[in-house]
């Protein structure tokens, strides 16, 4: 991960062997952004908080808030196009 400046916090909730969750962490080191993981591999309590945030209890799950906010908007479909929409809707400068 990278300390480049972004204008947005990203989180990714995500498990070991998920090869959706390694296509978003892949794609996140190649653009250098910064991100927090949160494994869910052995931690079915986050699947809980995935369950009341968002209805879903699988991974990949990519939340975006804004640097001054602490709001964030939780990207739940599969498919990195998703991703790549909200992070650009974010105002984060990805390809």
């Amino acid at each position: 991960m990278s300390d480049k400046q972004q204008a947005a916090n990203i989180v990714l909730w995500a498990k070991q062997g998920c090869h959706y969750c390694q296509e978003i962490k892949d794609y996140l080191q190649e653009e250098n952004l910064s991100y927090e993981l949160i494994d869910v591999t052995e931690n079915d309590q986050f699947r809980d908080i995935l369950n009341a945030k968002y209805g879903v209890s699988y991974v990949p799950v990519v939340e975006i808030g804004q640097k001054d906010s602490k709001q964030y908007q939780g990207i739940i479909d599969l498919g990195l196009e998703h991703v790549v929409n909200g992070l650009k809707a974010a105002g984060v400068g990805v390809k």
